[in-house]
Order: structure tokens, then sequence, then C-alpha cells
């Protein structure tokens, strides 16, 4: 939890004309809370349907226009567009001269601080990176979700009470992050957020081929405690067959795994083998144990793969594929969500 003290009322931005430039799942959302706040929403940006749709539901009455058109009409900018499109994009808006001095650019991704904001912050932009630690639906309950959620803030320091103010009128908790630890920040995010949708999918596929009817309701409570319990109590919350020792177990496991799901199984003893270190290392798993337990887990990697290995076809396909990345719409800026996280 943030422990930024509350900006003083004195620092809270003036009322600001809004636009927002990638209106996938993130932009109108924040442009919306920002509206709630008292802010105008005056045009916005996007190329598909769904983007369109999106803007039509969320911020209604409010123009679709070009980019640079955004630029004109705003005094603060939101650009939630994918990381990869974000310093091209704002190479671009820099070039057409459409960026005005005391402009206030934003960008919501969490893998860039303000630097990419720099051919705009030469032209005279105010640069605030605002990263919501948050999955996105593009509708209209994003809005209340972003009460209470966090936020990577990065700014000059002569920036950080407006970005900060910003963010709390927006329902948030600011939470300050150094320029060059923004990408370690992304990554932290990203592996516990991203990865736990592709183990929860991985974890329903095989109780389904176990014969387990409803499998979201049989993992719902156990997933809600051990998370509960994980950002609690952390390593002191393990528990299973790894953070005992229980080599027999792990062994039948990976044998199983590889019958029913062996693009599974390098995911499986990845995990394992993290999960014994950790409580080797916080004494949860004492080192007789261990060591039988260590065994298996270097025989199963020593093993060679199945036939239908990692990135076969098969009834769990490639568990670092999924049918549908956001990021195939050019104006889908999440997820997580990225995830969300993004």
């Amino acid at each position: 939890m943030s422990t930024v003290q509350q900006p003083d009322p004195r620092d809270r931005p003036a009322r600001l004309t809004v636009g927002v430039i990638g209106t996938g799942r993130v932009g109108p959302p924040l442009a919306a809370s920002l509206e709630l706040a008292g802010h105008r929403p005056v045009a916005a940006s996007g190329v598909s349907d769904a983007s369109r749709r999106r803007a039509e539901a969320l911020l209604p009455g409010v123009p679709l226009v070009a980019p640079e058109e955004v630029l004109r009409r705003a005094e603060l900018v939101l650009l939630t567009v994918p990381d990869d499109a974000l310093p091209p994009l704002v190479a671009g808006l820099a070039e057409t001269g459409a960026v005005r001095p005391g402009q206030l650019l934003v960008h919501t991704s969490g893998r860039y601080g303000t630097k990419v904001l720099d051919p705009a912050r030469r032209a005279g932009a105010l640069p605030l990176a605002l990263h919501p630690a948050m999955t996105f639906t593009g509708t209209p309950v994003d809005v209340q979700r972003l009460a209470g959620c966090s936020f990577g803030v990065t700014a000059p320091e002569e920036l950080r009470l407006a970005a900060e103010a910003l963010v709390i009128e927006m329902g948030g908790e600011p939470e300050w992050i150094a320029e060059e630890s923004r990408p370690l920040y992304h990554a932290a995010l990203a592996l516990g957020a991203n990865h736990l949708v592709t183990l929860v999918a991985q974890s329903m596929e095989l109780l389904r081929t176990a014969g387990v009817g409803a499998p979201d309701r049989m993992l719902g409570p156990l997933l809600g405690a051990a998370l509960d319990n994980a950002l609690r109590s952390g390593d002191a919350a393990l528990t299973g067959p790894v953070a005992r020792g229980d080599a027999g177990t792990v062994a039948a496991h990976v044998a199983e795994l590889r019958r029913h799901a062996p693009a599974v199984v390098p995911g499986y003893l990845a995990m394992a083998r993290a999960t014994a270190d950790r409580a080797l290392a916080h004494g949860l798993l004492r080192p007789e144990p261990a060591e039988d337990l260590l065994g298996v887990l270097a025989g199963a990697t020593d093993l060679p793969e199945a036939p239908g290995g990692p990135g076969a076809p098969g009834p769990l396909g490639n568990p670092g594929a999924g049918p549908h990345d956001d990021f195939d719409d050019p104006d889908n800026p999440e997820n997580p969500g990225s995830g969300h996280t993004r």
C-alpha cells in the first residue's frame, strides 16, 4: 500500500479538457472516471469498430477524430495504446506540431516511464506515466473497479503532486515508481497476474480431463484462499506436496501429466523447483525430504519429452499461447491484463 501523503487540495489539477488516443479497453474508462471528477472529455481517436463502440458507450457525445486533432482540442491527453506502439506514436505526434507547451501527456504503459515521452516533452508537453494495475473489460464496470486500484506513477519531480492528484481523482491509489524501475515493476505484475491466468486455465483443463464437471467452482475457493494467504503471509503460506517434500506424489503428478498433458510438464517442473527452493530457504522444507524431491525433479527434467510435447497441438495446446491476444487489436491497450495487467 502506498505511503504517499494525500495531495493538498490546492495542488489538485484545474478542470481540464481531456482527449484519448487509443480507445481500447483502458482509455475510455479512465476518461470516464476523469469526467466524474469534473474534467471534460472533448475528443477521442480509435480505428476499429469495437473501439468506436467502447467510446460511444463510455464517452457519449465525444467526437472521434484523428490523433493530431485530439492533441489540438485537449489539455490532458491519454495515450492508451500497446507498449510497442507508444514510442512511434509519441514521435509521430511530436512531428505533427500539434503538441502544445503546457499540455499534459499521460501514458498508461507499465513498461515505460516518462522518457518515452521525450519527443513531446521537447515540444513543451508535461509528461506523466500513470499505469493502473488492474485488468480492464472496456465497460462501465471498470470505472467502479478503479476505486482503490493501485497506479504505478512516474513523473518529473515538479509534476509528482499533479500526477498523484489525477490518480486520486480517478479513485486510485498512487504508488511512486522510479524511472529506472519501471521494467522490473511491470515484469513483477506480469509474472503475478498474466502467468496466473495461464496456470488457472491449465488447472481447469486438467480437471475437465479428470472428469470434473465444474472446474471453476472447484478451484474458486481453493485459489481464493491461496491468493489471500500468499498476500498476507508470503512464503509462509506455501502448502502442498512440494512444500512437504512428498517426492512420491510429485513423481506421480509428473507421470500423469506426461500421459495426459505433456505440454504442461515443463511449467509444472519449473514451478515445483521454484517452490522447493523457496520452501528450503524459509525452513519449511527439511533437507532430508528435499533431497529426494529434488532428485525426482532433476530426473524428470532429464527425461526426453513425450510425443505431443510443448508447442504441439493437443487437448491443452501450448501453455505459452492463447486463442486470443488482446494486443491483436491495435486500439486495445489491455489486459493483463493485461491482464493487466498491461
